[in-house]
């Protein structure tokens, strides 16, 4: 694949404009035929640049509203030829057709008319379905064909085709970037009509689209390779987030900040959530953010070193200033005021991130070997009223506020997860202990004395009276979990022997 394409023909029809004239100019200075369609060659023709409509190659007019341009055997023949094959260029001479060997073509913007707000009947309209069989055509044939679809490989084209040719490491890396280019724009397609069209769930088949629009340092170390990408038809990360302050964002930042902001979500404006390691070190929900802030950081002040800082509201000068002690990595808000963002300046080496609140996604998708597992989002919706209590002892008011507040952190722990809340804040948390009485010890520990009193959580039954044992020397009160081991009978008899409250939802929040 190394032999250079000599370009002598060329179709050109795009919706993103940019840099077309230059590049047409240069292809046309350069001794190469240009064959436009519609708007495109309109603004050549404008311009000055020599072309010739697709419909004099064709010997039709567009049709259909334009629906029908390219669907022709003198464009699809001359795009799909194999130039290495002499019955291809027979035959193509024998019906008086000519091969193209460069076709520059992008499409539609569908995802655009979509975050317009289009109806459904002008979002159908920008369905394309020329280009992407143009682009396909080409790309298939990348032999004989080079295909670009990005305006920024115009130059490098460009350079090319002036000194002799395309050489064919390109023409493959274009098609490459073709291939996907499509994929992208089909799975766009695909996912509007699943937002409204599908019958919900994983789906027989799922089509994912991304867009790389950064690379990243390194990923989780400093040897991996890695980028951040944006969803098709999304805003982009975390809505359009926006870096007010400091430096680039690293990919353990983005993780951080994803699970910081998702739990910051489930309690809405008083949150204030620490995320280290994407798991919740600190969290509380109170008046004001910065008292938000003091309740998280002191669940457990050593381990929000260097973390990730989410609000669940306007961070103002109090919460900047609440925050000024400790090193962090990341705050991330919907909004900030000014007095905040001032205060925050002085901190050269902390990120400041602007993101909008997350929505609730439909699906979770994780990618494993040869495949993917998929899963609808884990929601912490249990109403309170289908709850039982279990134990002689039921919970007062206040304790049923932290245990329903422990019970929604607890679903954002990595498993198993044990969380004791006090006053709405966290105050011990035991994160991704392969035995549960293992995370009852370590949320106990970080706890200490702010144990006494508590409430637990367990993101999963209890197999064993144990944890009730290790939490009631603790000092904790009450208890929350979904129930449904064998054991439950035994697990509940001991809450009774300790005084303990205890509350079995009926349904586990598991983390992996």
């Amino acid at each position: 694949m190394s032999q250079a394409l000599a370009v002598r023909r060329a179709l050109v029809s795009v919706s993103d404009k940019h840099g077309v004239v230059p590049l047409a100019r240069g292809l046309v200075d350069a001794g190469v035929e240009v064959v436009s369609t519609g708007t495109t060659a309109a603004i050549l023709a404008n311009e000055g640049v020599p072309v010739t409509a697709v419909a004099d190659v064709t010997g039709f007019p567009e049709m259909l509203d334009g629906r029908v341009k390219t669907l022709h055997p003198a464009i699809h023949a001359g795009i799909l030829a194999d130039k290495g094959n002499p019955a291809h260029l027979r035959e193509l001479q024998a019906h008086g057709l000519r091969p193209f060997d460069l076709v520059v073509v992008n499409l539609y913007p569908f995802e655009a008319a979509v975050a317009a707000g289009a109806t459904l009947e002008e979002a159908v309209e920008q369905i394309d379905i020329g280009g992407p069989t143009l682009v396909r055509a080409a790309a298939k044939n990348f032999a004989s064909v080079a295909v670009v679809v990005r305006p920024a490989r115009y130059p490098e084209v460009l350079a090319q085709v002036e000194a002799g040719g395309v050489e064919g490491d390109l023409r493959a890396r274009l098609a490459e970037e073709a291939f996907s280019h499509v994929a992208a724009y089909d799975a766009a397609v695909a996912r509007w009509f699943g937002g409204w069209a599908a019958e919900g769930g994983p789906p027989p088949e799922l089509t994912l689209g991304f867009e790389r629009v950064a690379a990243l340092r390194y990923g989780e170390n400093p040897h991996q390779a890695a980028a951040l990408y944006r969803e098709v038809l999304s805003a982009g990360p975390f809505g359009g987030a926006e870096v007010l302050q400091g430096k680039e964002m690293s990919y353990n930042n983005w993780l951080d900040a994803e699970a910081a902001r998702g739990l910051a979500a489930l309690f809405g404006p008083g949150a204030a959530v620490i995320v280290k390691h994407h798991n919740p070190c600190g969290a509380a929900v109170a008046a004001t953010q910065s008292d938000a802030y003091r309740a998280a950081l002191a669940s457990d002040p050593v381990s929000a070193f260097g973390g990730v800082v989410a609000f669940g509201g306007e961070v103002d000068a109090a919460a900047a200033e609440a925050m000024a002690e400790v090193f962090t990595e990341v705050v991330v808000a919907p909004s900030f005021t000014d007095e905040a963002l001032t205060g925050f300046a002085g901190r050269k080496n902390l990120r400041v991130l602007r993101a909008p609140l997350p929505s609730p996604a439909a699906l979770e998708v994780r990618p494993i070997d040869g495949g993917a597992l998929v899963q609808e989002v884990d929601t912490v919706d249990e109403d309170r009223l289908e709850m039982k209590v279990v134990t002689r002892r039921e919970p007062t008011e206040d304790q049923w506020a932290d245990l329903l507040f422990a019970w929604t952190v607890a679903a954002r722990v990595k498993s198993n997860a044990i969380v004791l809340a006090s006053r709405l804040a966290t105050v011990g948390v035991g994160a991704g202990q392969m035995s549960r009485v293992d995370a009852v010890d370590i949320a106990a520990r970080k706890a200490g004395d702010r144990g006494r009193g508590s409430a637990m959580a367990s993101d999963a039954f209890f197999p064993f009276r144990d944890g009730i044992d290790r939490a009631a020397e603790a000092g904790v009160a009450a208890v929350i979990q979904p129930g449904g081991s064998v054991r439950d009978a035994e697990v509940v008899e001991a809450a009774d022997e300790h005084g303990m409250a205890m509350i079995l939802t009926g349904r586990r929040h598991f983390r992996h």
